[in-house]
């Protein structure tokens, strides 16, 4: 079985925002950092080169197949950020109504041009709920 190559790391969060290229982006990802950190109690670490994530937890799937993962966190990516929301995104529906402009994958994604487009404060409450929700599935760290 293949290992998972995104892995918890100790590469520098702050260096990591500092380098992104696009001004609005890098803005917008120093926000979150404040809105995750305030949501989740937790400091920010890199996951692979691309995730800054909060927590953490070790999943088990029914194919044997387990590994270590964010609880949550985002991604500044070239058509957005994508923002983590591991026990899936439509089990927040009616917060959702209410955050914004943002694009859902049907798993864990939630996609987000750029801050101004959402609520910072519903957002962070998916967040929080969220993570709680983690901790009632999860041995979370």
């Amino acid at each position: 079985m293949a290992e998972l190559k995104t892995k918890k790391n100790t590469a520098s969060v702050s260096k990591f925002i500092a380098a992104i290229e696009d001004d609005q982006k890098r803005k917008d990802c120093k926000a979150l950092l404040k809105i995750f950190r305030e949501a989740t109690g937790k400091k920010p670490v890199m996951w692979g080169e691309f995730i800054v994530g909060y927590g953490e937890y070790h999943y088990v799937y029914a194919s044997k197949r387990e590994g270590d993962w964010p609880v949550t966190g985002f991604s500044p990516r070239k058509a957005n950020i994508s923002v983590y929301i591991m026990p899936g995104i439509q089990k927040y529906t009616s917060l959702l109504k209410k955050l914004g402009k943002y694009k859902a994958s049907k798993g864990s994604c939630l996609y987000i041009k750029k801050l101004d487009d959402i609520d910072p404060v519903v957002l962070a409450k998916i967040i929080k709920i969220s993570v709680a929700d983690m901790k009632k599935m999860y041995d979370v760290k």
